[in-house]
């Protein structure tokens, strides 16, 4: 009998699963779920929405054990302690049921077809060529997805791991290699994958004869010769393994399976040796042990013997002393009234003045820990705001000092051009003066002295001008290191107070994982959504870090060269083409982002930015935002 929807709409915690599976064993031991639909083939009773439902014996067996050892927070408690119970029973009830000769064969025994020393690629690789492809739009040849194959494949019970597509620089091959568990049962998969192909005539043998037009696909399990190839398959071969014989890997196992041994049997010698050696510490400890219980008990006797004694002479004396207090206890019976009535009322006062007098002390001490926090708030409150009051007078002295030696520098470059021109005409007159020479004019030849001498003065000063420039230029830059020192110092500050306002931190060039999730949403599941989206975001966040890829033209903009994303890039059109313009735009923000901000690392900077324009912020805006954060947290402390 089935579980009532009630029980499976809770699920079960972790401590419970052992329990859950005991139940669920024994209905499957009592027949109440159907596992046999038939002298083959089984059927999983807790999974009824599952696309494959008959299965092989082995096959059901690996589906329930991958299920129960599952470590996915996503899969029920419930579900693993089913497929749990599922796997007691098919190894303990059904171990020796009549299954299909071919699945029915020892582990150990070889398969007749397989030559142990014939050289397989390692870990077990299938080989599929002949895939379908098109012509995309772009030029690029588009073809069938993996993920379609590696389904069609489990549910022909092949069982591959994944099945990778090889892409060229024209796209998609027309080739796939299917990849199996690491494991003998891989290499009966892959060994019956090879068969099927074989009896359907579409072989390793079928596809490399002179037989005319080829149709469909064609695959083989990989071995030395492919590995060796030319072709694109077996490039990708020795990429991802090594070439093996069947008894190399046999052998293999063997030596890591002795070697296991060896060491277990040495930590059992050692472990039996440090046993025996407690063994005789235990045995001399308990003979010690025996002999201090007899001691203790010889003395237990001899106390208990003097104990009678005294207990003897003591009754004695008391009987005597207890007739005088017989005598006094009369006397001392009105005086005992007498004073139990004034310790009652005196016992009322103390606890009444205790309690008065701990509640005192309690007011003091709670007093004096609130006057020590309220000075040490207001004394920190104190220099936090003279700090940043500091910060921002310092910098808008610097401000203005900056836009003083800029007007002085504009002022000087003016001075500057001013006085090459009047150099310039002041040897445009000697060399007209110098003409004039012959004529040994007394005049002219004072008029070429006093020129000569102007010439000197005005270079000079243009000497002087340029020393006084360079000066400023020098000055001009250690303000501005200031002024990136005091940025960076503000950015970590606004970074420890978390700002949720309009002034805050922001990543440039941090990739939009959304608008991949939406375009993944509309192929696939919301699980498998999730996953895909994450690879490409990882794959373009590592496109994106790389300086090779420089997807930008030059323009002239207003006199001025600006950089702008290249239409014919291939990599962002085949993003538009196969993701859609979201995606498209999301990466080209992030290029953009990272070429202003930092075009030679290609990594993620922070900036203060404001959200509302939409602009990078002010150092005078980052400087409100720490007041106004200050004040805040000065009310806050005043409130309590």
């Amino acid at each position: 009998m089935a579980h009532s929807s009630s029980d499976e709409d809770t699920d079960i915690s972790d401590s419970e699963i052992s329990e859950y599976e005991d139940k669920s064993y024994e209905e499957l031991k009592n027949g109440r779920q159907n596992v046999k639909t038939s002298d083959e083939t089984f059927t999983c009773p807790y999974c009824p929405k599952k696309r494959k439902r008959d299965y092989l014996y082995k096959e059901l067996l690996q589906h329930a054990s991958g299920v129960g050892q599952s470590s996915s927070q996503k899969r029920k408690a419930r579900d693993k302690a089913n497929h749990l119970a599922l796997v007691k029973y098919l190894e303990k009830d059904l171990m020796n049921v009549d299954v299909p000769s071919k699945d029915s064969k020892p582990e150990d025994e070889s398969d007749p077809s397989v030559n142990s020393d014939e050289q397989f690629v390692w870990p077990w690789i299938g080989i599929v060529v002949n895939i379908p492809t098109r012509r995309s739009e772009d030029g690029r040849c588009v073809g069938e997805s993996g993920s379609r194959l590696r389904d069609e494949y489990r549910s022909r019970g092949f069982n591959p791991v994944r099945v990778n597509p090889l892409w060229n620089f024209r796209g998609h091959s027309g080739t796939a290699l299917v990849e199996f568990n690491k494991n003998w049962p891989g290499l009966d998969n892959a060994l019956a994958f090879e068969r099927a192909y074989e009896l359907d005539q579409h072989g390793k043998k079928d596809w490399f004869a002179n037989s005319g037009q080829k149709s469909g696909l064609y695959a083989w399990v990989a071995r030395a010769d492919d590995y060796k190839s030319n072709y694109i398959y077996g490039e990708h071969l020795r990429k991802m393994g090594d070439v093996k014989t069947i008894s190399e890997l046999m052998e293999e196992e063997a030596r890591k399976q002795d070697k296991l041994v060896s060491n277990l049997t040495n930590i059992i010698q050692i472990k039996n040796k440090h046993l025996k050696e407690m063994e005789v510490r235990c045995h001399e400890t308990t003979d010690k042990m025996n002999l201090a219980m007899m001691e203790k008990e010889k003395l237990i006797q001899a106390y208990n013997e003097e104990i009678k004694k005294i207990q003897f002479s003591a009754r004695d004396h008391f009987q005597r002393i207890f007739t005088d207090h017989e005598k006094l206890k009369l006397q001392l019976e009105s005086h005992k009234n007498e004073l139990e009535l004034r310790k009652i009322e005196l016992e009322k006062r103390e606890a009444h003045n205790e309690s008065e007098r701990k509640k005192l002390a309690e007011e003091i001490e709670e007093n004096a820990t609130k006057n020590s926090s309220l000075e040490m708030a207001s004394l920190e409150q104190r220099k936090a705001g003279e700090n940043v009051m500091k910060l921002a007078e310092d910098q808008k002295r610097q401000k203005e000092q900056l836009h003083a030696k800029i007007f002085q520098l504009q002022k000087q470059l003016d001075m500057k051009q001013e006085l090459e021109l009047e150099i310039q005409q002041l040897k445009g007159r000697l060399s007209v003066l110098k003409h004039m020479e012959d004529d040994e004019d007394v005049e002219i030849l004072k008029k070429v002295d006093t020129l000569h001498e102007e010439l000197r003065d005005k270079e000079q000063s243009l000497q002087d001008i340029d020393a006084l420039n360079q000066t400023l230029i020098i000055k001009e830059r250690e303000s501005n290191d200031e002024l990136q020192e005091a940025r960076q110092a503000l950015v970590d500050g606004i970074k420890e107070l978390q700002s949720h306002g309009n002034i805050r931190l922001k990543r440039m060039g941090e990739l939009d994982t959304r608008p991949f999730l939406e375009a993944m949403k509309k192929r696939y599941n919301e699980e498998e959504a999730e996953e895909r989206a994450s690879e490409l975001c990882s794959l373009w966040e590592e496109y994106l870090k790389d300086p090779d890829w420089h997807p930008f033209k030059v323009i002239m903009v207003e006199g001025k060269e600006k950089e702008i994303i290249r239409d014919d890039d291939e990599k962002l059109n085949g993003l538009k083409n196969d993701l859609g313009e979201g995606a498209y735009k999301a990466v080209v923000e992030a290029l953009l982002e990272i070429n202003e901000h930092n075009p030679s690392g290609r990594y993620l900077t922070s900036v203060l930015w404001n959200y509302k324009q939409g602009r990078r912020a002010t150092l005078k805006e980052g400087v409100q935002v720490l007041l106004n954060q200050w004040k805040v947290l000065k009310r806050k402390r005043g409130l309590t």
